[in-house]
C-alpha cells in the first residue's frame, strides 16, 4: 500500500515592501520546501531521519543502494505502467511536453516516445548499462524530438521555446523543462547525485554549477535545480510513479519526492 502523506507544502510569499524612488515590481519567491513525513520514516527512512548534510546523504546512499536492477529492454515495458496517463490507460505522459501518447508508439521515429535519461548518460559515460543506465528514477518517457533537442545539456533557466515542448525552453548549452516538470527533473538529478557516490563501479555522479559539463560526471546548475525542487513540488503523478517503482520493479525510493525538504538539507 502507498505510504500515507501529510505534507505541508510552502506558499508563494509575494514581497511586501517595495524602493522607495523608482518602485521595482516585487518579487515573486518560493520558500524552500516545508518538513513532510511519510509512513516510511519509521521504516525505510529510520536510519536517515533527524540526519542533516554529509551524513544524510550517507545514510539515503546506503538505504536506496539496495534496490533491484532491470535491464535497458525491460524499460520499455516498465515506462508504460510507472508513467501510464491516469486519465487513459492506454497512453503515457511524456517528460518536457506533458502530452498523453499511445504506449504502442514506443520506439525511434518523429511520433514517438523514447526512453529519456534526465541524467544525461554520456555525463558519466555510463551508457545503458544495466545500473545508472537503466535505473527508473530517472529514466522518462519522452517525445524522440524534444528529447533530442534536450541531447545531453545540463538543466538552467532561460532560451528559445521548444517546438512542441509545452513551453520547454532550450539554448546552446542548457534546456529548461516546462514549469510542472521542473520539480520532477530536480528530484530525479539530485535522486542519482545519492545514489551513484563512485563506490561502485560506476562515476561519482554529483550537480554543480555549470553548464558544458560534457562528459564529465557533473550536470549543472544546482542553484537552478534547488528552486525548482522547491517551485514545483511533488505532483500525484510524481509520487504514484515513486509507489510503483518501489513496490513493482527496483524497491528503491526517490527519497527527494517523499521529503523535497531533504534537497536543501545536503546541499
Amino acid at each position: 500500500m502507498p505510504a500515507t502523506r501529510i505534507r505541508r507544502w510552502k506558499s508563494v510569499a509575494l514581497a511586501t515592501s517595495a524602493v522607495l524612488v523608482g518602485l521595482t515590481a516585487p518579487a515573486l519567491t518560493a520558500a524552500p520546501a516545508a518538513a513532510t513525513t511519510t509512513d516510511y520514516d519509521s521504516t525505510y527512512y529510520k536510519n536517515a531521519i533527524g540526519k542533516t548534510g554529509s551524513s544524510l546523504k550517507s545514510s539515503l546512499h546506503t538505504i536506496i543502494s539496495s534496490q533491484t536492477k532491470i535491464s535497458y529492454s525491460a524499460v520499455w515495458n516498465a515506462l508504460k505502467v510507472t508513467d501510464q496517463d491516469p486519465n487513459n490507460s492506454s497512453n503515457v505522459i511524456l517528460l518536457y511536453s506533458g502530452v498523453s501518447r499511445s504506449k504502442s508508439l514506443n520506439g525511434g521515429d518523429t511520433g514517438d516516445w523514447n526512453r529519456e535519461h534526465v541524467w544525461a548518460k554520456s555525463h558519466g559515460d555510463f551508457g545503458e548499462v544495466t545500473g545508472p543506465g537503466t535505473d527508473l528514477h530517472h529514466l522518462r518517457p519522452a517525445d524522440v524530438t524534444v528529447n533530442s533537442i534536450r541531447g545531453n545539456k545540463d538543466f538552467d533557466n532561460g532560451g528559445s521555446t521548444v517546438s512542441s515542448g509545452g513551453g520547454s525552453l532550450t539554448d546552446s548549452d542548457s534546456f529548461e523543462p516546462r514549469d510542472a516538470d521542473k520539480g520532477d527533473v530536480a528530484r530525479m538529478i539530485l535522486y542519482m547525485a545519492v545514489r551513484y557516490e563512485g563506490d561502485d563501479g560506476f562515476a561519482d555522479l554529483e550537480p554543480n554549477e555549470k553548464v558544458n559539463n560534457g562528459s564529465n560526471p557533473y550536470i549543472g546548475k544546482l542553484s537552478v535545480l534547488k528552486e525548482w525542487n522547491d517551485e514545483d513540488p511533488p505532483s500525484a503523478f510524481e509520487e504514484n510513479r515513486n509507489d510503483v517503482i518501489y513496490n513493482t520493479y527496483q524497491h528503491n525510493r526517490n527519497p527527494f519526492i517523499d521529503h523535497p525538504e531533504w534537497v536543501d538539507a545536503i546541499w
